[in-house]
C-alpha cells in the first residue's frame, strides 16, 4: 500500500515528473495547467516498462488538485487502482 511517505513534496512535482514504482505497477506524478488551473496529473500502468515505452491505451489516469488533499486523494486513488492495474500485465 502507498502512503504520503513514498512520496516527494508537490515543490518538486512543479519542476519535474515524479516516477516510481510499488509492487508490479508504476506510476508517475505530473504537474498539468488547464484553464490556468494547476492540477496534478497521475498515470498507472503495470510493469515492466517505463512511462514511455508502455502504449497509452495501456496506461490510466486521473485529475486532482494540486494540494496536499489532493495528493492525499490520488494515493488513495492509486491504492483502489492497484490490483486493477497489476493484473493488466504487458506482454514481455
Amino acid at each position: 500500500m502507498l502512503t504520503r511517505a513514498d512520496f516527494l513534496s508537490l515543490n518538486f512535482v512543479k519542476k519535474e515528473d515524479f516516477t516510481g514504482s510499488h509492487k508490479g505497477i508504476r506510476f508517475m506524478l505530473h504537474m498539468e495547467t488547464i484553464e490556468e488551473e494547476k492540477k496534478l496529473k497521475v498515470y498507472l500502468w503495470s510493469e515492466p516498462f517505463g512511462f514511455e515505452a508502455t502504449p497509452d491505451d495501456e496506461k490510466i489516469s486521473e485529475l486532482f488538485a494540486f494540494s496536499e488533499d489532493g495528493l492525499a486523494e490520488a494515493i488513495d486513488w492509486m491504492n483502489g487502482k492497484y490490483e486493477y492495474v497489476k493484473n493488466k500485465k504487458q506482454p514481455t
